[in-house]
């Protein structure tokens, strides 16, 4: 039995290691953080992995797409031998059956938070960012203490996105009342802010708050570089109040929907804004957006798999999906039409390798400092995406080096 459980245990490790990125070590050559050497491209370049069945489509077309770690390692690994700066998570809750349909699309679902620092070892450079649903239970001690954690495991790689929820059923699952909508960003100010205390202070930390308190809280190691990377994705007033006050990168939508010549016009008011509120705040922040990318050699090809996609739908799923976020007090993604949620994402870019480029050029001209895209069959889109687009990209400028 001991030689048996050797042999699965050396099985595994090798499976890690062949796993782990061949990126050269970027920190060791230019002494940046990593958001620092994601800043200086000017676009920065994400990948919004899918931790989720069915990722952003509920479409039952052909895919190899999966939400396993396995899965989601390969992806994250290669995005980072092709120069991608972050890779991210979103967390969910739901019920048996997930949205429903014949796909029972997204029920399966594993937790960003767990992910991030199982990819934490397998990876060199890329930014790693966890969503965490920081009202249902948690308390800022708990999160400042696996925060920094795991931004250890990742040498200063991890980055944190707040969220505070607003489906009555994902509450109710933890057994707590709905918040009104301003209220959850007040309560997230306090949250962040004691976080943020127990990073940088160095003695015991005894803290009486409106929602939360401590006596002789301390959390050792602090973060690599003084505080994770903190995120955030809001389109409300109080929402976007928060965003500018606490967070690094802000995950902008369209107020205008998915149709990209819609969103040209309407983002660059929506992202002036964000920044002027963070400068408000004395800070910077980056805003980047969510395309859904659909590139093939010709465009005829892109539309071609477009209206696939859409011929596939399932269309419980599309429906559930497509009510889920109309309903609710957030803001964000009111625009989307039901089509739009078929395919996913927040913008859809479509077309040729050149017309995708142009396509982000727009997005840059428009106030966005990165694109963080998500595809349909994940592994083969991305491989086409390194090797017809991001050339493109560099000679566009959009890419340094």
């Amino acid at each position: 039995a001991r030689r048996r459980a050797g042999t699965r245990l050396e099985s595994a490790r090798g499976t890690v290691m062949a796993r782990m990125s061949t990126a050269p070590d970027l920190a060791a050559k230019d002494g940046l953080t990593p958001l620092e050497r994601a800043a200086r491209h000017p676009l920065m370049l994400g990948l919004f992995i899918p931790l989720q069945q069915g990722a952003w489509s509920p479409s039952t077309l052909a895919r190899g797409t999966s939400w396993t770690f396995d899965y989601n390692a390969e992806c994250t690994v290669r995005a980072e031998e092709l120069g991608f700066d972050l890779v991210f998570g979103l967390a969910q809750w739901l019920g048996k059956g997930g949205y429903g349909g014949q796909m029972r699309f997204r029920e399966h679902a594993t937790d960003p938070l767990l992910v991030t620092a199982g990819l934490a070892p397998l990876t060199r450079n890329i930014i790693l960012i966890s969503t965490v649903h920081i009202l249902y239970g948690w308390h800022p001690l708990h999160l400042a203490k696996f925060a920094a954690s795991i931004d250890h495991m990742s040498h200063g790689r991890w980055g944190l996105n707040v969220v505070t929820g607003y489906k009555a059923s994902e509450y109710e699952m933890f057994g707590i009342a709905p918040i009104a909508h301003d209220l959850r960003y007040e309560m997230a100010d306090e949250f962040s802010t004691l976080m943020r205390r127990l990073w940088r202070e160095e003695e015991n930390l005894t803290v009486e708050g409106r929602w939360w308190r401590m006596k002789d809280a301390f959390v050792a190691p602090k973060p690599v570089n003084g505080s994770v990377i903190m995120v955030n994705a809001a389109s409300s007033g109080a929402g976007l109040d928060y965003a500018a006050k606490h967070s690094d990168l802000i995950f902008v939508t369209s107020p205008a929907g998915a149709n990209l010549d819609r969103a040209c016009e309407a983002l660059p008011a929506h992202n002036a804004r964000i920044k002027a509120l963070a400068r408000g705040h004395g800070r910077e922040v980056k805003t980047i957006i969510n395309p859904h990318v659909i590139c093939r050699a010709t465009e005829r090809e892109a539309r071609e798999r477009y209206q696939a996609i859409m011929d596939h739908q399932d269309p419980v799923a599309a429906d559930n999906f497509y009510a889920t976020f109309m309903g609710g007090d957030q803001r964000s993604w009111k625009a989307a039409t039901r089509s739009d949620w078929v395919i996913g994402g927040n913008v859809h870019v479509v077309g040729s390798p050149e017309q995708v480029v142009d396509a982000f050029v727009r997005l840059h001209h428009a106030g966005c400092d990165g694109v963080q895209v998500n595809f349909y069959d994940y592994l083969p889109d991305l491989e086409f995406f390194g090797a017809q687009v991001l050339p493109l990209m560099k000679q566009a400028g959009l890419r340094a080096g």
